[in-house]
């Protein structure tokens, strides 16, 4: 794992709202606006981002927590604009807080957490156990 970013520095994501993005569940679409499910995803990618170049090549990122304040709706056709800070690197976890803003309305903000390990460990973690 490379060492090579400091808390504070900070990666931008931009995510086009589209009608993918509309929460709906089993039973239909619940509003014609962006779902905090399909927020979530792109939050987690804008972290993700720090991870992407932190590994190795023998190490892959997987994500340890998602805390998500939705506050205000994306709308079909929206730009999204989500900034990850960087917080915490200890060992090989990797916190990052976020804002995500539509201009200058807020529509999220939190914080998302991942963890980088070995791509042979977390093969062996996320193997079908056998019964």
């Amino acid at each position: 794992m490379k060492h090579i970013f400091k808390p504070g520095d900070t990666k931008v994501y931009n995510k086009l709202v589209t009608t993918a993005d509309f929460a709906r569940f089993d039973d239909g679409l619940v509003h014609a606006v962006c779902s905090t499910f399909s927020l979530a995803q792109a939050v987690e990618w804008a972290g993700r981002l720090f991870v992407l170049d932190m590994k190795e090549e023998d190490e892959e990122g997987i994500g340890t927590f998602l805390n998500i304040n939705h506050k205000s709706p994306a709308f079909e056709g929206d730009i999204i604009e989500i900034t990850a800070i960087l917080s915490l690197v200890h060992g090989n976890d990797v916190v990052c807080r976020f804002e995500a803003r539509v201009n200058d309305r807020l529509i999220a903000d939190g914080e998302t957490g991942q963890k980088i390990l070995k791509k042979e460990k977390l093969a062996r973690v996320l193997a079908p156990k056998q019964v």
